[in-house]
């Protein structure tokens, strides 16, 4: 008897594994398109750049391939918006007495001129960051409020307020006009009792879209399952050995391929819940396209988001193998998983918490809305020395091991797209 179950076992986990290499995600196909997307032709797909106009076409033109149908009210696959460009021209911060260094200072407006003191009639509203808190997840939403800020940041976060800087600070961007602006001053001061604020500022608008599209479900068209990734990079960076483009082929073309190879795979199946795809702009100057996507939808449709950033490289986990940000945040991570049993692939849960990972991608916006949004990934982030450089080309990608990922995306997700399961929300507190 025991042999007779023991048989039964195992070629139930044998139909498993067979189901799982059914998934028919060509290599060739993978490096043609992460090859395409990470080339110098697309100029390191800077956002508002020639660059990133030929990548989304690209991205457009294997939509079209893949049979995806433009969203409701959409003419084609862009999704266009506007932004304002803030470039500063001067600012003076004083605070208690002190001239703060302008390598403290951070802005984020779209206002062309910033008259604050603790005397004015639009004087800012004063926040803490302090030592304890999480900092990425709280000036995220500061910078998103629409009041006016003054935030005193304890030197404790130094290191991320540094790459915060950097994040926004390549570009300033806003998607509305405003006066009002979130100011925040890197400080061991604890209290604005005297402060005065002069910024003098240019403004330019300027557009950009995400690509989108989607395959209508059977049974439940009005329930969505989302693949997405970025599509813009850094464009031109300091020359390294006469290199100056910043390719991006890990960050985010791996995920961008991952999101067209995943139409093609799904729109040759009958889906009983929609399915969209997106490419979205803007994610290196503030992950502004996913902020505009989130805006057009009811996050009460949306089932789960499966956002794919950076899968060119084996994980610290090994081969076919990768990790879910925000993992303890839903079941979303446990129901992948499950649909993973008895296949190769395999998806572990962030070992990278401290770098917060899971406010720092396009599913951050979403997720703050309730939404089951993950990233999924296999970069080593805290040894990957390609990130953001020269060298993040293609040759440093492995393909075959990237094609499995994205299999294993596919297989993982299946449960969820046929409607037999359903992650749970994210917990308010968790946003």
């Amino acid at each position: 008897m025991y042999r007779i179950f023991l048989i039964i076992i195992l070629g139930y986990l044998s139909l498993l594994s067979v189901a799982a290499q059914k998934i028919k995600i060509s290599e060739k196909e993978v490096a043609r398109i992460v090859r395409t997307l990470s080339s110098d032709e697309m100029q390191g797909r800077k956002t508002f750049t020639p660059g990133i106009a030929k990548a989304s076409a690209f991205i457009q033109d294997e939509f079209k391939k893949a049979g995806l149908k433009p969203l409701p009210g959409l003419n084609n696959y862009e999704q266009a918006f506007t932004m304002y460009r803030t470039e500063p021209v001067s600012l003076t911060v004083q605070l208690n007495g002190t001239t703060i260094l302008p390598e403290n200072l951070l802005v984020s407006t779209s206002a062309e001129q910033l008259t604050w003191s603790n005397s004015s009639a639009n004087k800012p509203e004063i926040k803490n960051i302090s030592s304890t808190d999480n900092f990425i997840q709280l000036a995220q939403a500061l910078v998103n409020s629409p009041s006016n800020q003054l935030v005193l940041v304890d030197p404790a976060h130094v290191a991320t307020f540094k790459r915060f800087q950097a994040y926004l600070g390549r570009s300033n961007m806003k998607m509305e006009r405003s006066n009002n602006a979130t100011i925040f001053v890197l400080t061991d001061q604890t209290e604005a009792k005297d402060y005065q604020v002069l910024a003098q500022n240019k403004l330019t608008e300027q557009k950009i879209n995400n690509v989108v599209g989607y395959l209508p479900g059977k049974t439940r068209p009005q329930e969505y399952v989302i693949f997405s990734a970025h599509y813009d990079h850094l464009g031109f960076v300091k020359a390294v050995n006469g290199d100056s483009i910043a390719n991006g082929a890990d960050d985010d073309a791996s995920g961008t391929t991952a999101v067209i190879t995943l139409a093609r795979h799904f729109g040759k199946r009958k889906n009983e819940r929609s399915i969209m795809f997106v490419a979205f702009a803007a994610e290196e100057i503030g992950g502004y396209g996913a902020r505009y996507f989130s805006q057009q939808l009811d996050p009460n449709q949306i089932t789960a988001m499966f956002n794919i950033e950076m899968i060119g490289k084996e994980s610290q986990f090994g081969k076919n193998a990768g990790f879910i940000t925000g993992f303890e945040r839903s079941d979303f991570g446990t129901i992948v998983q499950k649909n993973l049993a008895g296949t190769n692939y395999q998806f572990h849960p962030d070992p990278y918490v401290k770098e917060n990972l899971f406010y720092r991608s396009d599913n951050a916006t979403l997720a703050r809305l309730g939404v089951p949004a993950h990233s999924l990934s296999t970069d080593k982030i805290d040894t990957d020395k390609l990130y953001h450089s020269v060298d993040d080309e293609f040759e440093s990608l492995d393909i075959a091991n990237m094609t499995n990922i994205i299999k294993a995306i596919a297989k993982g997700a299946e449960s969820i797209i046929a409607g037999q399961d359903s992650p749970t929300r994210i917990a308010p507190a968790s946003r």
